[in-house]
């Protein structure tokens, strides 16, 4: 039997396990219509503790974390991952009384009952939603469409692949809804968890675990002015950063919000803390540091070069597996919560209140696969995708995190002052950041983003008082605490 047939048989036998594993634990779901929502949208709130830090875990974790934070090939790039467990105690700690306080669906609910007013909810469901469909769905395809090439040293066009991924992916979140997704997240979790270790310790062994003749640069944790996480933005914009992805990012928090309680969800968020200050630094940065020693400066295609050429033949179809499982589940997390902002939201609140949730997701669903693959193409184009990602994201991160903040910490604050705040927001940052604009700024887009973000809050507090004539007041320890 050829290698090729190998890795493709062990590939369709391991997928096979975790799709069946993922319809055992998932069949006899209830669908009825008065319950859909949450059903589909927050898997009926039952997901356990387990289940929730695997779906958050890997959701996270995809061919964009694997393959482009190996791809710069540098340590420092592990920030990432470290001062992300401060986002999530935040999220646990500060974000999910709230919500579970107010019942909601999709963390823009919490707006629409901190403001009273279903527009701002509206407007900042549409953000996160054009987010997913131009920025993070394209990105985690063309990742893993990547990946596959390399790491398999394959003759088919990227698209192909890319067009493989997308149809798969909307087929299974349109069947599956977030019950389905978060378990076989968690099935697909511990396998790739355990390959990517695996991969480290390949990677280890192949030079010896000896790291001279690598430069210097790559090895630090202190990065300069010049590298791609300077030193200095870990103590202004990495923290709000966080704050925002963990704690407000529909994509992620929606996992912890389909626990049956508070209390098990929080569990969740922490165990996912724990995989990733313990797992993920390793995984994200060691292959792609080693294979600068091997080949040099290659970028994106690392991390596939590295396991394609380490790991023994029959297991690569295993690790395959394991990472089409994760693009398919991060797309699908993706899918299912773009769906989730424009169903809940938008057409709930303006076209239609009670629609047939599953017919309506499948429509959507199908359009953003199909805008997803139109832009791949721009993806391709990229220097380093995860950077891109980093900088495409403080477009919205801050303008967002700005209202959440206002509407956490003020009371009888006008609805258009906050929406104000994010246009605003957006533009300033847009100005700030990208070369083309009269307003750019030399620095580091990270530093802008705290700049940004006081921008915002002040921007909405002084509309709201000279424009709307509102006198702030702060919010009570009992507007926020669970009942």
């Amino acid at each position: 039997m050829s290698e090729n047939m190998i890795q493709l048989s062990v590939f369709a036998f391991v997928t096979a396990i975790i799709g069946l594993l993922t319809y055992m634990k998932c069949r006899g779901a209830n669908r009825q219509q008065s319950t859909q929502n949450k059903e589909y949208f927050l898997a009926g709130g039952g997901l356990s503790w387990v289940f929730v830090a695997g779906s958050i875990t890997l959701t996270n974790l995809s061919t964009d974390q694997l393959v482009g934070m190996n791809g710069n090939q540098m340590a420092l790039l592990a920030w990432w991952e470290f001062s992300a467990v401060i986002g999530l105690i935040i999220l646990a700690k500060l974000f999910l009384p709230v919500y579970y306080k107010y019942n909601c669906t999709t963390t823009t609910e919490l707006l629409e009952k901190r403001y009273n007013n279903k527009h701002i909810r509206a407007v900042i469901g549409a953000i996160f939603f054009l987010g997913n469909a131009f920025i993070y769905m394209p990105a985690v395809i063309y990742s893993g469409a990547l990946f596959m090439q390399t790491m398999f040293n394959v003759d088919i066009p990227l698209m192909y692949i890319a067009v493989a991924f997308a149809t798969l992916g909307a087929v299974y979140a349109f069947f599956g809804g977030l019950r389905a997704v978060a378990v076989s997240d968690t099935y697909s979790g511990v396998l790739l968890l355990g390959m990517a270790i695996f991969v480290v310790f390949l990677a280890l062994n192949a030079i010896n675990y000896d790291f001279s003749d690598i430069p210097a640069e790559r090895l630090t944790f202190i990065g300069d002015n010049d590298s791609p996480l300077p030193w200095h933005t870990l103590l202004t914009g990495m923290i709000f950063i966080q704050m925002f992805y963990w704690g407000t990012n529909q994509t992620i928090t929606q996992r912890a919000m389909a626990a049956p309680t508070l209390k098990e969800a929080q569990k969740g968020v922490f165990a996912a803390a724990g995989i990733r200050i313990l797992i993920v630094p390793a995984i994200v940065v060691i292959p792609g540091i080693v294979s600068y020693k091997l080949y040099g400066d290659i970028g994106d295609a690392a991390y596939g070069r590295i396991v394609g050429d380490l790991m023994p033949t029959w297991l690569t179809g295993v690790f395959a597996a394991a990472m089409a499982a994760a693009v398919l589940s991060t797309y699908n997390s993706l899918l299912n919560s773009a769906t989730a902002l424009y169903v809940c939201d938008i057409h709930e609140a303006y076209i239609k209140k009670d629609p047939n949730v599953v017919r309506l997701s499948g429509w959507v669903t199908l359009l953003l696969s199909i805008l997803t693959l139109t832009l791949v193409p721009i993806y391709q184009q990229a220097e380093s995708i995860i950077n891109l990602l980093q900088q495409l994201n403080g477009l919205l991160s801050m303008p967002i995190l700005s209202i959440f903040i206002v509407g956490l910490v003020f009371k009888n604050i006008d609805a258009r002052a906050g929406i104000g705040a994010v246009i605003f927001g957006v533009l300033l940052y847009a100005s700030l950041t990208f070369e083309f604009s009269p307003f750019y700024s030399s620095w580091h887009y990270i530093h802008l983003m705290p700049v940004t973000l006081a921008a915002c809050v002040s921007f909405a507090l002084l509309t709201n008082r000279f424009v709307f004539g509102k006198k702030i007041q702060f919010a009570s320890r009992d507007d926020l605490e669970v009942a």
